[in-house]
């Protein structure tokens, strides 16, 4: 618990750094399986710090689709899992994406890895796991967002099992 302390005191002592970005909370369903197989299905809690700093720009001069940029979490299940993670992120305007026309929806794929403790939930096969993700936000008035996501996590086959977890969340996101 001193390490999840310490961590969450890390991530938000770093607002001095970075003066832009997303507080991103979010609950959903870990575990969940399209397929109608088992699943362990628990309560995910999630909470991300994205950073509104540009990492590797690759992507053409006129086009911000491919600036990467960072963010740090936690996610939290209700069987005691718990997985840190660090990573990399991009955002677009679907409305820009789509028709050249800004509007108030943004689509936001990320990619991370991170150390990863099953406690009484899914065992995943190894410590360390990836996790990919999807999100489609709305943004309010006030720049508040909220959003629903879908990702996967899982080891990428370097441990000695890969089951892998989907999860699906709605997050609330607030600017800093």
């Amino acid at each position: 618990m001193l390490r999840i302390l310490v961590f969450v005191l890390f991530v938000l002592k770093t607002q001095i750094a970075f003066a832009e970005g997303y507080d991103v909370f979010g609950v959903g369903i870990y575990d969940i399986k399209f397929d109608g197989s088992s699943s362990d299905n628990a309560t995910d809690l999630r909470y991300e710090r994205r950073f509104n700093y540009t990492l590797f720009d690759i992507g053409p001069a006129e086009d911000n689709f491919f600036y990467l940029k960072p963010f740090a979490g936690i996610e939290l299940t209700s069987d005691n899992a718990y997985y840190f993670i660090s990573g990399i992120y991009l955002e677009d305007n679907l409305g820009e994406l789509a028709s050249g026309d800004e509007n108030n929806w943004h689509i936001t794929p990320s990619f991370g890895l991170g150390y990863y403790d099953d406690g009484d939930g899914k065992k995943l096969g190894n410590k360390i796991e990836f996790r990919t993700g999807l999100e489609f936000s709305y943004q309010l008035k006030n720049r508040d967002r909220i959003g629903v996501s879908i990702s996967h996590i899982s080891n990428a086959n370097i441990g000695d099992k890969n089951p892998g977890v989907e999860i699906i969340s709605l997050s609330y996101q607030k600017p800093f």
